[in-house]
């Protein structure tokens, strides 16, 4: 029997039987007919991961729709699309869940023909590693090259590079090491954390499942299989801040009133304080409730219900951010784009921009520059140009609303954006924040920067005030003091003179203690500008 363990959709598990093997993700991806959708069918099929009855059908299919003969064609557990049997080709992104007895596995079968690079970037943008599928016979292919700039693009920091058809070549080793030389040279740019190579026959199963292939003995390393079950991928969403963006305002009566969303970063409990994204309000967590009923706490890829301490404004498109790390919040934004369709980029046209659970409207303001395929580094454009089909660049854009977002490298998901035709409604561009800035007076600084103390019942901390301000300060005080020093001292000793001297030299005395004082007491407050005596008013 070939198991049961592969489902067209994930299955329901207990939180103790979910968190008792590592979870994987990753995607197959590479240039049109490289293997990519045999290299997962056969895969299924060697680690006894696919079920009889699916088995029975690729029989089937493999005679109707097959493209190698009376052998099996493993593509087609993957390929389930008409046109995708009918063409021999991926179209769509084809995600298929399994386990062994190391780890759970979701992979994403993605297409390899340019025009469906689209469908390749949704697949990547949840992976955490990426098997790069290189012909032997064509080497690295630019769409190869697209892939993997796209890849790192997405945060993808581990590639398997799968070099396939080695039985095509005469299973060379030299062939085999010029594709890692190249591989390795062009990724120096991309910031990979590792990349393994290895050669395979797909179709055949040589090292997929099993080490050793008699082939090819000059290769000593794993199979792709187990080297997958014991790469090290970091998960950083759980020890990152707190995210949470609000996608529903729960109002089921008017006993209750609390805000659902997905924790995209760090974790939350009862009695946490957050912050409210853009308005910049403080509150508590009052409870964390599920349908099954309250939490203690709640951790980063949990959907969750929360309610607030105190009755505040918040509706879908806000942040519930960690006030001790809050997120970004602007109106400007730097990011690296992938335009997806035939009409090239329009500077100042409107689009849609969807962050997280905020729609605004956008306008692309300038493209900066363009990431060149061949050797994936950043080039400027000419005059007048801007994006096109399948390419990449970084480029400013200008938003007609405010949104609380992280740089995609701290947070993916709340980092990553699309930009949509407000005509066609189609996706015309995914997006990965780089920088965010606010243009002049659009986000207040008393709002923007409320202090964690501000919770407390402590009054914000005042503007400093300059070395300048605090001199003068201390000379209109001291002046007025001597005034009155003089005429008080007039009238006891009835001279001019002398009284003149006694209060210009009170006035320095008091001007140095003044000044001296205010210093000290701001310093020993934390802030170089604000009195104790001022804050409390005497």
């Amino acid at each position: 029997m070939h198991g049961a363990v592969v489902t067209a959709e994930p299955a329901r598990v207990s939180t103790s039987q979910a968190s008792e093997k590592p979870l994987l993700r990753f995607i197959t991806c590479g240039s049109v007919d490289d293997g990519k959708s045999t290299l997962i069918g056969r895969l299924l099929y060697d680690a006894d991961l696919a079920p009889d009855d699916l088995i029975a059908a690729l029989e089937t299919d493999s005679r109707k729709h097959g493209t190698q003969g009376d052998d099996l064609d493993f593509a087609l557990l993957v390929d389930g699309l008409a046109a995708e049997r009918e063409q021999g080709i991926t179209i769509d992104v084809a995600y298929r869940y399994f386990a062994t007895d190391k780890r759970k596995f979701i992979v994403a079968d993605t297409p390899g023909h340019e025009q469906y690079t689209r469908n390749m970037a949704v697949g990547a943008s949840t992976a955490d590693l990426a098997i790069l599928l290189v012909d032997a016979r064509k080497g690295i292919l630019p769409q190869t090259r697209r892939h993997s700039v796209i890849t790192s693009m997405f945060g993808v920091r581990h590639v398997v590079v799968a070099v396939n058809k080695m039985d095509l070549v005469g299973y060379s080793e030299d062939v085999f090491r010029k594709i890692e030389s190249d591989f390795r040279a062009f990724a120096g740019n991309l910031r990979f954390a590792s990349i393994y190579v290895l050669p395979l026959v797909a179709k055949d199963g040589d090292n997929l499942v099993h080490g050793g292939a008699t082939n090819m003995p000059w290769h000593d390393g794993p199979p792709l299989l187990s080297y997958l079950e014991s790469v090290a991928v970091e998960d950083t969403t759980r020890i990152a801040p707190f995210r949470m963006p609000v996608q529903w305002v729960n109002r089921p009566n008017l006993d209750f009133r609390g805000f659902s969303g997905f924790i995209s970063g760090g974790n939350i409990r009862p009695g946490d304080i957050v912050r409210i994204l853009p308005a910049g309000r403080d509150t508590r967590i009052s409870r964390v409730v599920t349908y099954d009923g309250d939490l203690d706490s709640a951790v980063s890829g949990q959907s969750v219900t929360v309610t607030l301490a105190e009755e505040i404004d918040c509706s879908r498109g806000d942040m519930l951010s960690s006030p001790v790390s809050p997120a970004k919040v602007g109106d400007r934004l730097e990011a690296k784009l992938l335009w997806l369709v035939r009409e090239p980029l329009k500077v100042g046209a409107s689009y849609l921009l969807k962050i997280g659970t905020k729609l605004t409207p956008a306008s692309v303001s300038a493209v900066d520059s363009r990431i060149e395929i061949e050797t994936g580094l950043a080039a400027p454009v000419a005059q007048g140009e801007t994006l096109a089909f399948n390419e990449i660049g970084e480029a400013k854009l200008s938003l007609e609303t405010v949104v609380a977002c992280d740089p995609y490298v701290e947070n993916r998901e709340t980092g990553g954006f699309i930009l949509i035709d407000r005509i066609t409604n189609e996706t015309v561009a995914v997006g990965m924040v780089k920088t965010v800035a606010s243009s002049s007076g659009r986000v207040a600084p008393a709002l923007a920067e409320l202090s964690y103390a501000s919770m407390e019942g402590v009054a914000p901390v005042r503007e400093a005030t300059t070395v300048s301000g605090r001199i003068a300060r201390s000379l209109s005080f001291a002046l007025v003091a001597g005034v009155a020093t003089f005429a008080i001292a007039f009238a006891f000793v009835k001279d001019a003179s002398l009284a003149g001297q006694i209060a210009m030299a009170e006035t320095f005395a008091l001007a140095a203690i003044h000044y001296l004082h205010e210093r000290a007491w701001s310093r020993l407050r934390g802030s170089e500008g604000a009195s104790s005596l001022d804050e409390a008013g005497l």
